[in-house]
Protein backbone atom coordinates (compact mmCIF):
# COMPACT_ATOMS: atom_id res chain seq x y z
CA UNK A 1 0.00 0.00 0.00
CA UNK A 2 1.39 3.41 -0.83
CA UNK A 3 0.54 6.21 1.26
CA UNK A 4 -0.04 9.47 -0.01
CA UNK A 5 -0.31 13.02 2.07
CA UNK A 6 -2.30 15.52 -0.85
CA UNK A 7 -0.95 19.15 -0.21
CA UNK A 8 -3.40 21.59 -2.38
CA UNK A 9 -5.75 24.85 -1.29
CA UNK A 10 -8.48 24.11 -3.08
CA UNK A 11 -10.84 21.64 -1.19
CA UNK A 12 -12.79 20.55 -4.75
CA UNK A 13 -8.94 19.33 -5.85
CA UNK A 14 -8.29 17.40 -2.82
CA UNK A 15 -11.42 15.84 -2.84
CA UNK A 16 -10.98 15.21 -6.61
CA UNK A 17 -7.01 13.77 -6.58
CA UNK A 18 -8.46 11.53 -3.27
CA UNK A 19 -11.35 9.72 -5.32
CA UNK A 20 -9.20 9.33 -8.08
CA UNK A 21 -6.02 7.96 -6.19
CA UNK A 22 -8.01 5.65 -4.10
CA UNK A 23 -10.19 3.92 -6.85
CA UNK A 24 -7.03 1.62 -6.70
CA UNK A 25 -6.61 -0.03 -3.77
CA UNK A 26 -2.74 -0.35 -3.65
CA UNK A 27 -3.34 3.28 -3.06
CA UNK A 28 -4.58 5.26 0.14
CA UNK A 29 -4.24 9.10 1.05
CA UNK A 30 -3.38 9.43 4.74
CA UNK A 31 -4.10 12.94 4.86
CA UNK A 32 -4.48 16.30 3.78
CA UNK A 33 -3.28 19.76 3.84
CA UNK A 34 -4.49 23.08 2.32
CA UNK A 35 -1.16 24.80 2.83
CA UNK A 36 2.57 23.94 2.22
CA UNK A 37 3.17 25.48 5.87
CA UNK A 38 1.56 22.45 6.97
CA UNK A 39 3.01 20.01 4.35
CA UNK A 40 6.08 19.09 6.71
CA UNK A 41 4.37 18.58 9.96
CA UNK A 42 1.89 16.32 8.37
CA UNK A 43 4.76 14.16 6.61
CA UNK A 44 5.85 13.90 10.17
CA UNK A 45 2.90 12.59 11.52
CA UNK A 46 1.71 10.69 8.60
CA UNK A 47 4.58 9.04 7.48
CA UNK A 48 3.50 9.20 3.61
CA UNK A 49 5.53 7.63 0.86
CA UNK A 50 4.39 10.41 -1.72
CA UNK A 51 3.41 13.85 -1.17
CA UNK A 52 1.09 15.68 -3.82
CA UNK A 53 1.91 19.41 -3.85
CA UNK A 54 0.23 22.37 -5.40
CA UNK A 55 2.46 24.81 -6.60
CA UNK A 56 0.82 27.78 -5.75
CA UNK A 57 -0.62 28.15 -2.28
CA UNK A 58 -1.52 31.47 -0.16
CA UNK A 59 0.95 31.52 2.90
CA UNK A 60 4.13 28.66 1.54
CA UNK A 61 4.32 28.07 -1.67
CA UNK A 62 5.04 24.59 -3.46
CA UNK A 63 8.70 25.33 -3.55
CA UNK A 64 9.53 26.29 -0.25
CA UNK A 65 7.57 23.42 1.65
CA UNK A 66 9.08 20.94 -1.03
CA UNK A 67 12.33 22.32 0.63
CA UNK A 68 10.69 21.49 4.17
CA UNK A 69 9.71 17.90 3.34
CA UNK A 70 13.05 17.20 1.89
CA UNK A 71 14.64 18.93 4.64
CA UNK A 72 13.22 16.05 6.65
CA UNK A 73 15.03 12.54 7.74
CA UNK A 74 13.79 10.17 5.14
CA UNK A 75 11.53 12.13 3.28
CA UNK A 76 8.82 10.78 0.89
CA UNK A 77 8.55 11.54 -2.89
CA UNK A 78 7.35 15.35 -3.62
CA UNK A 79 4.91 15.24 -6.78
CA UNK A 80 4.57 18.94 -8.09
CA UNK A 81 1.02 19.43 -9.38
CA UNK A 82 0.54 22.21 -12.10
CA UNK A 83 -1.25 23.88 -14.63
CA UNK A 84 0.75 23.98 -17.99
CA UNK A 85 0.97 27.64 -17.73
CA UNK A 86 4.24 26.50 -16.10
CA UNK A 87 6.41 29.17 -13.93
CA UNK A 88 9.68 29.09 -13.00
CA UNK A 89 8.83 27.59 -9.04
CA UNK A 90 7.99 24.04 -11.10
CA UNK A 91 11.52 24.15 -12.11
CA UNK A 92 12.86 25.49 -8.55
CA UNK A 93 10.65 23.07 -7.26
CA UNK A 94 12.57 20.23 -9.02
CA UNK A 95 15.82 21.40 -8.17
CA UNK A 96 14.86 21.44 -4.92
CA UNK A 97 13.84 17.54 -4.82
CA UNK A 98 10.86 16.94 -6.13
CA UNK A 99 10.81 13.77 -8.64
CA UNK A 100 9.05 15.49 -11.15
CA UNK A 101 5.54 17.22 -12.17
CA UNK A 102 2.39 16.27 -12.74
CA UNK A 103 -0.52 18.57 -14.59
CA UNK A 104 -3.82 18.57 -13.09
CA UNK A 105 -5.53 17.40 -16.08
CA UNK A 106 -3.61 14.43 -16.10
CA UNK A 107 -6.10 11.34 -17.15
CA UNK A 108 -7.54 9.58 -13.89
CA UNK A 109 -5.63 6.35 -15.29
CA UNK A 110 -1.84 8.04 -16.11
CA UNK A 111 -2.53 9.62 -12.72
CA UNK A 112 -2.88 6.95 -10.77
CA UNK A 113 -0.15 5.24 -12.69
CA UNK A 114 2.36 8.28 -12.21
CA UNK A 115 2.35 8.17 -8.71
CA UNK A 116 3.01 3.83 -8.81
CA UNK A 117 6.14 4.85 -10.95
CA UNK A 118 7.06 7.38 -8.36
CA UNK A 119 6.16 5.39 -5.40
CA UNK A 120 8.58 2.61 -6.93
CA UNK A 121 11.74 5.03 -7.46
CA UNK A 122 11.50 5.21 -11.25
CA UNK A 123 11.38 7.63 -13.83
CA UNK A 124 7.80 9.12 -13.85
CA UNK A 125 8.44 11.99 -16.52
CA UNK A 126 7.03 10.57 -19.80
CA UNK A 127 9.55 11.59 -22.71
CA UNK A 128 7.77 13.80 -24.42
CA UNK A 129 6.95 16.20 -21.04
CA UNK A 130 10.52 15.06 -19.88
CA UNK A 131 11.56 17.43 -23.33
CA UNK A 132 8.62 20.21 -22.47
CA UNK A 133 10.05 20.53 -18.92
CA UNK A 134 13.78 20.72 -19.65
CA UNK A 135 13.44 22.75 -23.32
CA UNK A 136 11.55 25.22 -21.63
CA UNK A 137 13.31 25.97 -18.34
CA UNK A 138 16.95 25.02 -18.77
CA UNK A 139 17.34 25.63 -22.69
CA UNK A 140 20.31 28.62 -21.27
CA UNK A 141 22.47 29.25 -24.29
CA UNK A 142 25.16 30.67 -22.53
CA UNK A 143 28.15 28.45 -23.13
CA UNK A 144 29.67 28.15 -18.89
CA UNK A 145 26.44 26.74 -18.15
CA UNK A 146 27.09 23.78 -21.22
CA UNK A 147 30.72 23.39 -20.14
CA UNK A 148 30.05 23.27 -16.74
CA UNK A 149 27.13 20.33 -17.02
CA UNK A 150 29.76 18.69 -19.46
CA UNK A 151 32.85 18.82 -16.78
CA UNK A 152 30.32 17.09 -14.04
CA UNK A 153 29.48 14.18 -16.81
CA UNK A 154 33.06 13.96 -17.44
CA UNK A 155 33.42 11.90 -14.03
CA UNK A 156 30.53 8.85 -15.11
CA UNK A 157 32.14 5.79 -16.89
CA UNK A 158 31.01 5.64 -20.88
CA UNK A 159 28.04 3.11 -19.22
CA UNK A 160 27.35 5.46 -17.01
CA UNK A 161 26.87 8.48 -19.56
CA UNK A 162 24.74 6.00 -22.12
CA UNK A 163 22.48 5.03 -19.26
CA UNK A 164 22.20 9.21 -18.12
CA UNK A 165 21.32 10.20 -21.59
CA UNK A 166 18.61 7.06 -21.86
CA UNK A 167 17.01 8.89 -17.96
CA UNK A 168 17.51 12.36 -20.00
CA UNK A 169 14.93 10.93 -22.75
CA UNK A 170 12.47 9.96 -20.17
CA UNK A 171 13.15 6.38 -20.26
CA UNK A 172 11.72 4.05 -17.11
CA UNK A 173 14.86 1.30 -16.08
CA UNK A 174 13.09 -1.16 -18.06
CA UNK A 175 13.30 0.15 -21.23
CA UNK A 176 16.74 1.68 -20.71
CA UNK A 177 18.35 -2.07 -19.90
CA UNK A 178 16.46 -3.18 -23.31
CA UNK A 179 17.98 -0.81 -24.91
CA UNK A 180 21.49 -0.98 -23.77
CA UNK A 181 21.24 -4.92 -23.13
CA UNK A 182 21.66 -4.77 -19.49
CA UNK A 183 19.44 -5.78 -16.35
CA UNK A 184 16.84 -3.64 -14.93
CA UNK A 185 19.17 -4.67 -11.77
CA UNK A 186 22.28 -3.42 -13.83
CA UNK A 187 20.60 -0.27 -14.86
CA UNK A 188 19.21 0.81 -11.10
CA UNK A 189 22.98 0.64 -10.41
CA UNK A 190 24.30 3.03 -12.70
CA UNK A 191 21.87 5.36 -12.12
CA UNK A 192 22.27 5.42 -8.44
CA UNK A 193 26.34 5.45 -8.85
CA UNK A 194 25.36 8.81 -11.50
CA UNK A 195 23.72 10.43 -9.00
CA UNK A 196 26.06 10.12 -6.43
CA UNK A 197 28.82 11.02 -8.68
CA UNK A 198 27.14 14.17 -9.98
CA UNK A 199 25.71 15.26 -6.74
CA UNK A 200 22.05 14.65 -7.98
CA UNK A 201 18.83 14.03 -6.02
CA UNK A 202 16.62 12.62 -8.60
CA UNK A 203 16.25 11.72 -12.49
CA UNK A 204 15.03 14.66 -13.16
CA UNK A 205 18.05 16.50 -11.93
CA UNK A 206 20.11 14.24 -14.21
CA UNK A 207 18.02 14.99 -17.05
CA UNK A 208 18.32 18.61 -16.93
CA UNK A 209 22.35 18.36 -16.92
CA UNK A 210 21.92 15.95 -19.66
CA UNK A 211 20.41 18.76 -21.57
CA UNK A 212 22.80 21.39 -20.75
CA UNK A 213 25.54 19.17 -21.78
CA UNK A 214 24.04 18.81 -25.22
CA UNK A 215 23.55 15.01 -25.09
CA UNK A 216 20.35 15.20 -26.29
CA UNK A 217 20.52 17.26 -29.34
CA UNK A 218 20.59 14.25 -31.80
Amino acid sequence: MTRLLIVDDEALVRAGLKMILESDDALEVVAEAEDGADAAAMVTKHKPDVVLMDIRMPRLDGLAATREVQALPEPPKVVVLTTFDLDDYVFRALQAGASGFLLKDTPPRELVQAIKVVAAGDAMLSPAVTRRLIGHFAGDPRADRKRTAQERISRLTEREREVLVAVGRGLPNADIGRKLFMSEATVKAHVSRALVKLEATNRVQVAILAYEAGLLDD
